[in-house]
């Protein structure tokens, strides 16, 4: 045996092919281990997606459902500072209280220390099937609620007051089961501030809806720091919700932050007497005193349907009861609605400002994009099951099953949200699918995550509180918690990047793609 040929049956030549081959393997390897962009052979990770499913719940912050998951960014990582709420002069809170529906302290609730308590165990004791406060959950108020990244000013700026520190034990739900099996990003966070309609807003646009026409009396009040203007004598959060002159519906420059009406039915506001039956009144309904609250004028500004529509991907924005709600909002205005804003027990309970599409003008009744793009929950139950799922998918659960506070409860929607699941992973399109279950925002519930601030992570409209986000489906790390910064923008760039789409001014340059998600 050569020393120069330690195979007795290789030739000088096989051997220096031999050598060579190793060489390869081992340049392969070396390939294969590079970091992310020092191999060209490297693919990008959302090329084995060709469906995303975005499922849009309701109401509920990170720490309210997962500040006890295991290995997460949860409750016991809370600072003191964040922990102890202070009163609206700055001193700390002795106790906390929650307030009924007449700002008063409410005798059915369970005085607590000042800190973040279980809803479920005593003493409060509230079972996750019953249906509890729903806490303040508006555009300035979530601002000084957040007070800096402190979060300390949630149950000052909230009329339920001590309510917002409550939690959950989450390993009771069957979601808990689905973000353990796969990832749960715990640096997720809304936004924009604030509630759910602007929130839906910010899911399809990145933007703050215009209403330069709005009335004086639908713009909030602002002090001259910036801050929500206090009614003389607001009693301190020991004895009293706070007092605000006006929260408005609209800024004193003409953007729509907090629930306004969409200009087509299903609409809060009815038809008029002799117009149009599609159409909302635009003279609006009484309210504010008498004054009248209008709809939102018709929006013209980019959404992702359009970039998404422009580059021929097909899409779907799919609501629970839509149809139901659409026959009950074009009916005579005299008569009971039934589905809209209605808790009857066969009513879905429809919510119309959970619908972002309905308020734009590119999607009006008679276009042939509202047809072909706005369409039922019964009609994605049905798309899962024939694997006929567009490209894009958004749910948005009817409200009886979006787990939102005082109009349904957490099991509910729990049960409906993982059922989904179940369908979609059986579905023929599940090998290459991705699903996004998230909520639209906080529901003035407390969170400890400080949210991002600079310039490209937040601007004007946000980010607000940290909410749960979990991402689902055979490319996703298994057992894994993302703590990458996104917010519900990055659900948008995601999209942007896989399908190559034009990106939405809006979303923000820094914020997280969600592929820190994909194996």
């Amino acid at each position: 045996m050569s020393p120069l040929h330690p195979y007795p049956d290789l030739s000088a030549v096989s051997w220096r092919l031999r050598r060579l081959a190793l060489a390869l393997g081992v340049a392969a390897t070396l390939a294969a281990c590079a970091a992310p962009g020092q191999s060209s052979a490297r693919k990008d990770p959302l090329e084995r997606i060709r469906n995303v499913v975005v499922i849009y719940a309701e109401n509920h912050s990170f720490d309210n459902i997962y500040g006890l998951f295991p290995g997460a960014n949860g409750i016991a990582n809370a600072t003191e500072q964040q922990k102890l709420q202070l009163d609206h002069d700055g001193t700390p809170l002795k106790e906390l209280v929650t307030f009924g529906p007449d700002g008063k302290p409410d005798a059915s609730f369970a005085v607590m220390p000042n800190a973040p308590f279980r809803i479920d165990a005593p003493p409060v004791s509230r079972a996750p099937t019953q249906i509890v406060p729903s806490p303040t959950h508006l555009f300035y108020n979530n601002q000084e609620q957040i007070n800096g990244g402190s979060n300390n000013h949630f149950v000052a700026m909230s009329a339920v007051g001590g309510w917002v520190m409550g939690h959950y034990d989450g390993s009771q739900f069957r979601m808990w089961q689905w973000a353990r099996d796969y990832t749960l990003a715990d640096n997720f966070f809304m936004g924009a501030f604030g509630g759910s309609y602007l929130n839906h807003q910010y899911l399809v646009c990145a933007c703050a809806p215009r209403f330069d026409g709005a009335p004086d009396y639908m713009r909030a009040q602002l002090d001259s720091d910036g801050r929500l203007q206090k009614r003389a004598g607001s009693p301190s959060a020991h004895v009293g919700a706070v007092q605000l002159v006006n929260a408005g519906q609209v800024t004193p420059d003409g953007y729509s932050i907090n629930t306004t009406q969409p200009p087509y039915q299903p609409s809060g506001i009815p038809t008029a007497a002799n117009g149009a039956r599609e159409l909302a009144n635009p003279a609006g309904f009484a309210r504010h005193g008498g004054k009248p609250d209008l709809p939102l004028p018709p929006q013209t500004g980019k959404t992702i349907g359009d970039t998404l529509s422009a580059k021929g991907v097909d899409w779907a924005w799919y609501a629970g009861g839509y149809q139901r709600a659409l026959r009950d909002g074009v009916q005579d205005p005299a008569a009971a609605r039934k589905v809209i804003y209605a808790k009857g027990e066969d009513s879905p309970n429809f919510q119309p400002h959970h619908q972002p599409f309905n308020y734009f003008a590119n999607y009006a009744p008679g276009t042939a994009a509202r047809a072909q793009h706005l369409r039922d929950g019964d009609d994605f139950v049905q798309a899962i099951a024939s694997g006929q799922l567009p490209a894009v998918s958004f749910y948005k659960p009817a409200g009886v099953n979006t787990q939102h506070p005082s109009y349904t409860d957490m099991v509910t929607g729990d049960r409906h949200i993982a059922d989904l699941l179940d369908r979609l992973k059986a579905s023929p399109q599940w090998n290459n699918m991705l699903v996004i279950v998230t909520y639209d925002e906080n529901g003035g519930y407390w969170d400890h995550a400080a949210p991002p601030t600079g310039p490209g992570w937040a601007d004007r409209w946000g980010p607000g509180t940290r909410i749960p986000a979990l991402l689902i489906g055979p490319s996703v790390k298994k057992g894994h918690v993302d703590s990458t910064a996104y917010d519900t923008g990055s659900i948008l760039k995601l999209i942007t990047r896989r399908f190559g789409l034009e990106p939405l001014p809006g979303v923000r340059e820094k914020v997280g793609d969600l592929t820190g998600a994909l194996e």
